[in-house]
């Protein structure tokens, strides 16, 4: 049976697509075949997040799955269909017969945090609500992130939605860490480290040496 998750957030630049990419890895050593769709892309300056993961774990072309949707600036997807004149299909993209088919696990990478609003009457958890796919929630590990985090949490279990459970990434912190665990109850996933280089090998190390494959497969 092929696994699949929804990459999300706590809040926008958390690290999603750096976790990704490790995860991404993580499946590759383990013998498993995984592949990486970015449904809803906002922002083409520089280089979209598809491009980023295949560029830095140099996984083949045919891993990674083409965008629903791509927009030009980099802010919330309903104001970034809106200047882009582009109107995002909820019910089309709702509908789990479109989720691309692939021979193997899928990683799916949300737009910033649960509640961004696609459209102006939709936010992002009402989709993965729909989807019904099980949640990884990436969460910062610095000043705030308790509160971002637990009120993630409640959005989630508000809606009686499947979750994996939580990733932090960033520097060290193992009180905020702890203190999450123990008001949540919610299972830590693991800790990646800010990496310097940031490239294929010290994704495959900090994986291993951070995650448990066994908690994704």
């Amino acid at each position: 049976m092929n696994n699949k998750f929804i990459i999300t957030g706590t809040d926008t630049d958390i690290g999603k697509t750096v976790f990704s990419a490790a995860l991404m890895l993580g499946l590759e050593e383990a013998g498993y075949s995984p592949h990486y769709w970015k449904p809803i892309q906002s922002g083409i300056e520089g280089s979209v997040d598809t491009k980023f993961v295949q560029d830095i774990t140099n996984l083949p072309d045919e891993r990674f799955l083409p965008e629903a949707y791509i927009f030009s600036e980099s802010l919330s997807p309903h104001r970034a269909a809106e200047l882009d004149d582009i109107n995002i299909d909820m019910d089309k993209l709702e509908n789990v017969a479109n989720i691309p088919k692939c021979d193997g696990d899928m990683i799916i990478e949300g737009a910033g945090g649960l509640m961004v609003p696609l459209t102006r009457d939709n936010l992002q958890i009402n989709l993965y609500k729909k989807w019904d796919i099980p949640l990884i929630l990436c969460a910062r590990t610095g000043l705030g992130t308790i509160n971002h985090t637990l009120l993630s949490l409640e959005a989630i279990w508000s809606r009686d939605m499947p979750l994996k459970g939580i990733v932090f990434i960033g520097d060290e912190n193992i009180d905020n860490i702890r203190t999450i665990s123990e008001f949540s109850d919610v299972k830590i996933l693991g800790h990646l480290p800010m990496l310097d280089p940031l490239d294929d090998t010290m994704l495959r190390l900090a994986f291993a040496n951070n995650f448990n494959i066994k908690d994704f497969v």
